[in-house]
């Protein structure tokens, strides 16, 4: 075996599906990524398939390990993601992690191994191959409070219908549509 092979041999192209627990229907999105990249690359790659903004605390849980990033002033037991990678977290197909992102809304992910790939030099990765809905908006008061919201923009009664609307808007004066994924957009922001 050359040397060239060898390191080809020494990672792969995992296929991760990220699913946003406690949403029916589900939200979410299907990936190529490396296997060898840092779970601290991972929290900015579902940051982006996902939709959200990166603006709250985060960890990664296997089992009983926890992954994040440390903080002196809150020493706990828990590794830092920038010093683990990814195949050494998932080893096999069908392994999971629980992503969580912003602990006062609650928000949980199932990240599966779905597929170890071979890997390929000029793989373009990461990349998102398919999701589905939209991202629910930051600060909406995880999974209770995203019903709530839901059901007051899809209802022009709602007495917190228009409040709701404008508080959503983006600066192209865009309503939010719950069943919105853009796929090229996703993969526009990955490759940035």
């Amino acid at each position: 075996m050359g040397v060239r092979a060898a390191a080809k041999s020494l990672r792969s192209i995992y296929q991760l599906k990220v699913t946003l627990k406690g949403i029916r229907p589900p939200i979410w999105r299907r990936f190529l990524i490396a296997s060898t990249a840092s779970l601290a690359d991972v929290h900015t790659i579902l940051q982006i398939v996902i939709g959200w903004t990166d603006s709250h605390l985060h960890e990664f849980t296997k089992g009983r390990d926890r992954y994040g990033m440390p903080d002196e002033d809150f020493p706990e037991d828990i590794y830092d993601e920038a010093k683990y990678r990814l195949d050494q977290v998932l080893k096999e197909e069908k392994e999971k992690l629980i992503y969580t992102y912003d602990f006062g809304d609650g928000w949980e992910h199932d990240v599966v191994l779905e597929k170890i790939l071979p890997f390929e030099a000029d793989a373009k990765l990461p990349l998102c191959l398919k999701g589905s809905r939209a991202c629910p908006p930051e600060d909406i008061g995880g999974v209770p409070g995203y019903a709530m919201f839901l059901e007051a923009i899809s209802d022009p009664k709602h007495p917190e219908h228009d409040s709701m609307l404008e508080w959503i808007a983006d600066d192209t004066g865009d309503t939010f549509d719950p069943e919105r994924f853009d796929l090229d957009e996703v993969n526009n922001l990955l490759q940035e």
